[in-house]
């Protein structure tokens, strides 16, 4: 599992070199793009801005909305991570409630690693509103070594945990995820045959009150019930995919790609229609365009391809009639990022039941998460690992 890191955390990682406002914004700034990001597609509104890193959100029924951010980081302590690099932690990270165009933290002083060498933010990320009200959410972690971290610094036992939050904003932990994973390794028996890996992306809740985890480094989507009790729904297959050449390299007449393993790497989770669970893929290294799909995963069967052609999905909500929206942190594939700025991302839509895919919108800065409001009105988080105050809550109405 230890590609894995190279996936979801470096998918927010060493890509970035946004320009950012010298102050972050107030956390209620509406309108368009925050300066040095291109204007937002037409159609898409800004709801709310100066947000650090948001990733997932979620809408409680009576319409309030739930952002996960994963913060800014701290000073104290600076590691030095295998993958990433020189990373400072803090208690920045946060689960913030928009009502009426006004964001303000509901849960505060939650875990969050910032590089500084790339910017990548690694913190609060799923987050889900549950049928009696409770709000839950995730603490995502850096994957490789974050077992280490969590026993080595201040406050790191908070990393890839899965929580819920009472209605005053107090939070406990309901299972410990990252330990889960170190223990049993349930992806052991792929074909990589990896050590323990653990990042913690995705979340939702059923009617009937399991948490539902797509663990973007153990590739796997775990249940927990009401008494913590962590139990593994699937594992989603190892696949292959075409290294691509070395621009700086003579090519060799008649030469054959080389293949290699790809992590699947499940970064999202909603509970459909149907009562299953649908689930969008990241991919590994290389991340290739069109590669990445929404498996279709009924309990007790392996996963199946409900839609595919999509490039490194990081969100999947259904909409009322059954439409599934599957939104792409990066449309034209993390290794083809502009220089200079995020990944722009795109939006699908599957018709109720699936179908063809159609593409709704490219252009959004460096999504992180989709939720879809009871009126059709679509939410997304935009500059999921841009610096700090860059983040934004956009909206869009569909047609028809």
């Amino acid at each position: 599992m230890t590609r894995t890191t190279r996936t979801l955390s470096l998918a927010m990682a060493s890509l970035i070199a946004v320009a950012a406002p010298a102050a972050a914004q107030s956390p209620a700034a509406s309108g368009g793009a925050p300066p040095g990001l291109p204007p937002l597609p037409e159609g898409w509104t800004q709801v709310v801005g100066g947000l650090n890193a948001p990733r997932g959100v979620a809408i409680a029924a009576d319409g309030t909305i739930y952002v996960a951010e994963s913060g800014a980081g701290g000073t104290d302590p600076c590691i030095e991570h295998p993958e990433l690099g020189h990373m400072c932690f803090g208690t920045s990270g946060a689960i913030t409630q928009v009502k009426d165009g006004t964001a303000t933290k509901f849960v505060e002083g939650l875990p969050s690693l910032v590089g500084t060498v790339g910017g990548d933010v690694l913190g609060p990320s799923g987050v889900a509103v549950a049928a009696d009200g409770t709000v839950w959410f995730l603490a995502g972690g850096p994957g490789v070594g974050a077992a280490d971290l969590r026993g080595t610094i201040k406050g790191g036992d908070g990393i890839g945990q899965l929580y819920k939050a009472a209605a005053d904003g107090t939070s406990t932990s309901a299972a410990d995820l990252n330990a889960f994973e170190v223990a049993n390794n349930p992806d052991k028996d792929q074909p990589g045959n990896a050590p323990p890996d653990s990042n913690p992306n995705g979340l939702t809740v059923t009617k009937d009150g399991l948490a539902i985890v797509a663990d973007a480094g153990g590739n796997d989507l775990l249940s927990v019930d009401a008494s913590g009790k962590i139990s593994v729904v699937t594992v989603f297959p190892e696949q292959t995919a075409a290294i691509p050449p070395d621009p700086t390299a003579s090519a060799a007449p008649g030469a054959s790609p080389v293949i290699a393993p790809m992590d699947p790497v499940p970064t999202s989770v909603v509970v459909g229609p149907d009562g299953n669970y649908y689930v969008g893929q990241l991919t590994g290294f290389p991340f290739p365009q069109g590669g990445a799909a929404v498996f279709k995963v009924v309990p007790g069967q392996a996963p199946a391809v409900y839609a595919e052609g999509f490039t490194n999905v990081i969100g999947v909500a259904f909409a009322a009639d059954g439409t599934l929206y599957v939104l792409e942190i990066s449309h034209d594939g993390l290794l083809n990022t502009a220089p200079g700025g995020p990944p722009m991302g795109g939006l699908w839509e599957v018709p109720a039941g699936g179908g063809t895919p159609q593409l709704l919108a490219t252009g959004l800065p460096m999504p992180g998460g989709i939720a879809v409001g009871g009126d059709g009105t679509i939410y997304v988080t935009t500059c999921a690992s841009c610096p700090a105050g860059a983040g934004g809550l956009v909206s869009f109405q569909p047609k028809g």
